[in-house]
């Protein structure tokens, strides 16, 4: 499977959403769902744990990042990832990566390439 990165850094094609949907694996949807309102002090269903990756234009997303603010911005700025966009790294973007550290070091790894 090819590597699949969100404006954020977020790696789409190894998120537990992403798979869940992609396998059509309802049990696996509950337990993200469930770890993720506990995690992230959020209410989420297992109908909202559904994803092609957030550079789909046409497809599924999960709910959180039909409102993202960064896929926003990436849309918008038509970047491939934040790692590129002249306004690295944007106070939303660090406020993101302070809950999702992971994310903020796929971005640095790619800006090195």
């Amino acid at each position: 499977m090819e590597t699949m990165v969100a404006y954020c850094g977020i790696i789409c094609s190894k998120c537990p959403v992403y798979l869940a949907t992609q396998a059509d694996d309802d049990q696996a949807r509950e337990d993200v769902a469930r770890l993720w309102s506990k995690q992230y002090g959020m209410d989420i269903k297992p109908e909202d744990a559904n994803c092609d990756g957030c550079l789909q234009t046409n497809g599924q997303l999960f709910s959180h990042c039909r409102v993202c603010g960064i896929r926003s911005c990436g849309m918008e700025k038509k970047v491939s990832t934040c790692a590129v966009c002249a306004d690295y790294a944007c106070d939303q973007l660090k406020a993101f990566h302070s809950i999702a550290p992971h994310a903020g070091r796929m971005l640095e790894k790619l800006r090195l390439k």
